[in-house]
């Protein structure tokens, strides 16, 4: 997809007038899979938007073990900087999973086109309220639901993920091993057949 059709297409969509102004601050590149486009504890002055393709947001520990925390699917906009930067290093990594389509704009810049145009504030903190109630409900699925019911809610709202990315992944993503994983899938497979 396309950024002008995107950003008037997305649940905020943007007039058209607006949409080509914000267009124009943000750069479009090719990214193949297995690359990073931005890497924990490293400067990442940007937004990014994920036009085409798939990531994942992972936060890995000191002893190298990386739990996945987001998922992006494009297109969609990736977590907005201040949400996964502090004192300008990235908190995650975000890797590519597939090729894909990024847009790319320095956080600086979208600051001031937000100052400067009512529309583009309100569909900037349109998108940081929709994370913050993302990050609140992984928050709350994984403090009170099992691991049955942590693959149900992530279904409920993942409805395609669970074909798109590694199930290891997913079961990052759940707080629960990949063999659980497996092994609630199985327990769903074997009651299909009962």
């Amino acid at each position: 997809m396309d950024l002008l059709t995107f950003l008037t297409s997305s649940p905020s969509a943007l007039d058209k007038d607006t949409a080509r102004q914000l267009t124009e601050a943000w750069r479009v590149k090719y990214v193949e899979k297995g690359h990073r486009i931005a890497t924990q504890g490293e400067p990442d002055p940007f937004e990014h938007i994920i036009l085409d393709g798939r990531a994942t947001s992972q936060i890995t520990d000191p002893e190298g073990r990386a739990v996945c925390v987001g998922f992006h699917a494009g297109p969609c906009v990736v977590a907005p900087n201040v949400a996964r930067t502090r004192n300008e290093a990235s908190l995650v990594s975000i890797d590519v999973n597939s090729d894909a389509l990024v847009a790319q704009m320095d956080s600086g810049s979208l600051t001031e086109l937000m100052l400067a145009s009512e529309p583009i504030r309100e569909w900037a903190n349109g998108i940081l309220q929709q994370e913050l109630a993302r990050k609140a409900d992984r928050e709350w699925c994984l403090a009170a639901l099992g691991g049955a019911d942590r693959l149900g809610w992530f279904r409920e709202h993942f409805p395609l993920h669970e074909g798109l990315f590694g199930h290891y992944l997913i079961a990052s993503f759940l707080g629960i091993s990949p063999v659980t994983l497996s092994r609630l899938r199985g327990a769903e497979r074997d009651a299909a057949f009962d």
